[in-house]
């Protein structure tokens, strides 16, 4: 799989501050990547640094396998890291018109991008009367004029209604649909859940895990139960059984922490040949919030 991007122990510091500390991963062809972290955890700096309009420290950055040079593969790119700022009393096709003007590409893409963000019906209306939502839906349409292989995104949904929310986080899969590659920054666990193939957790400038949102929340779960017969004996039988890591009780319930696959049927039919009936047995898999919660905790 072609990579578009790779950072490689890339640092930046201001002063005292460490803003990103010793960071590498990749970014791979045709998935939604997701750089998640609280604010002020570095995710602004780390993409201003491979757009060029931040100096970095130390570490390196490459484009496309190191093929391109950044001013070459910048081309390549569409990217809103900052509020939209468009011509008040201009419409939006004006507004785009002048996007390509200033990056010396066709106007031929302007409809079809405005049909992409769900603007063409409002293509000659002014920016001034645009929603919040409909300005950042115009500045994504502005950063795909040039069909960029990778969009950046930083904090797309920021400061927008749940409505707004949900129009940018539909258009972002419609556009990933499409072959384009995508990377957000966010502080938003559930934008990355819903949104995300792939996640970078950062915090203090320091990655915390880079892979797939899937295989995150892919750790083994927990099984909840319950027994009308003695915990002791519950206990006991559990000791024999393979792939529980733990357990503890609450609440008059039992909750197993398990460090590989256990079917919760197998489970059952175990312990019933060990004449323990059990009155309550629920599988639970971590969400991405529990997962992300213990990675920071642990750091």
């Amino acid at each position: 799989m072609e990579t578009i991007l790779s950072l490689n122990k890339l640092d930046k510091k201001y002063g005292r501050i460490h803003a990103v500390n010793d960071l590498s991963f990749d970014i791979q062809k045709g998935n939604v990547y997701g750089i998640l972290g609280p604010n002020g955890s570095g995710k602004s700096t780390t993409l201003g640094i491979i757009l060029n309009v931040v100096n970095k420290s130390s570490g390196s950055f490459s484009w496309f396998n190191g093929k391109l040079s950044t001013h070459e593969a910048l081309k390549k790119v569409g990217a809103i890291i900052e509020r939209p700022n468009f011509y008040p009393y201009m419409s939006a096709r004006q507004n785009l018109q002048l996007v390509c003007k200033i990056k010396e590409i066709s106007y031929d893409k302007i409809d079809e991008k405005l049909k992409e963000v769900n603007l063409f019906e409002r293509r000659n209306s002014k920016f001034k009367t645009f929603s919040l939502g409909m300005k950042q839906r115009l500045a994504i349409a502005s950063a795909l004029l040039n069909d960029p292989e990778i969009l950046i995104l930083d904090e797309p949904t920021n400061g927008l209604d749940p409505q707004g929310i949900h129009e940018i986080r539909s258009i972002i899969k419609n556009i990933a649909a499409n072959g384009t590659t995508i990377l957000l920054a966010s502080h938003l666990l559930d934008e990355v859940e819903k949104v995300c193939t792939h996640v970078v957790v950062i915090r203090n400038g320091i990655k915390l895990y880079s892979g797939r949102v899937d295989q995150m929340t892919s750790s083994f779960g927990v099984i909840e139960l319950s027994t009308n017969s003695s915990n002791t004996a519950l206990y006991t039988a559990l000791k024999d059984y393979e792939g529980i890591e733990s357990s503890t009780e609450e609440n008059g319930k039992i909750f197993l922490k398990l460090n590989k696959d256990v079917s919760s049927d197998e489970l059952n039919k175990f312990l019933m040949s060990r004449d323990i009936v059990l009155s309550h047995l629920i599988k639970r898999l971590p969400t991405l919030e529990q997962q992300f919660l213990t990675l920071t905790n642990n750091h």
